[in-house]
């Protein structure tokens, strides 16, 4: 086969399957990381906000000082706890994606293993008939056999 050909062939393959991965695949992980990213920042605010808090309570009554601190402790433990909570949760929905990916890429190329195995059988098959064929049409003689088959030898 021309070795222009195959690489032609391979490029536009190669081409093939980067559209696809730009149109099917990338689309939605790149809508679910925009997700992610908006609830990590909603977290952060959150903890920012309770910060801010912390400061108005401290200004306003030094009473009810430990109540607010402990109040905005509480804040910002929970959006930190939230935000560890959102990015675990990114990182295992990223692992799902990549695994389920992976899977249906193994599965694809098992079957084209198999759809090359079973076009290698046919090929032998048929090169098996027609040396059998080439042997009974010639007169049954050994040195004729043996040439016979050192040619289909060489054709494998």
């Amino acid at each position: 086969m021309n070795i222009n050909a195959t690489l032609i062939a391979q490029a536009i393959m190669f081409a093939l399957f980067v559209w696809f991965c730009m149109s099917f695949v990338w689309p939605p992980i790149v809508g679910a990381l925009a997700a992610r990213q908006k609830l990590i920042a909603d977290g952060l605010a959150a903890g920012d906000r309770g910060k801010h808090e912390l400061e108005l309570s401290a200004k306003k009554a030094a009473q009810g000082l430990r109540t607010a601190k402990e109040k905005a402790s509480d804040i910002i433990a929970q959006a930190e706890k939230r935000a560890g909570e959102i990015v675990e949760e990114a990182k295992t929905n990223a692992k799902t994606e990549g695994d389920r990916i992976i899977a249906g890429a193994k599965a694809e190329i098992g079957q084209e293993v198999n759809r090359a195995k079973e076009g290698l059988r046919q090929q032998v098959s048929a090169l098996a008939v027609a040396g059998a064929e080439k042997i009974l049409r010639r007169e049954i003689d050994a040195k004729a056999h043996a040439a016979m088959l050192t040619t289909i030898a060489n054709e494998l």
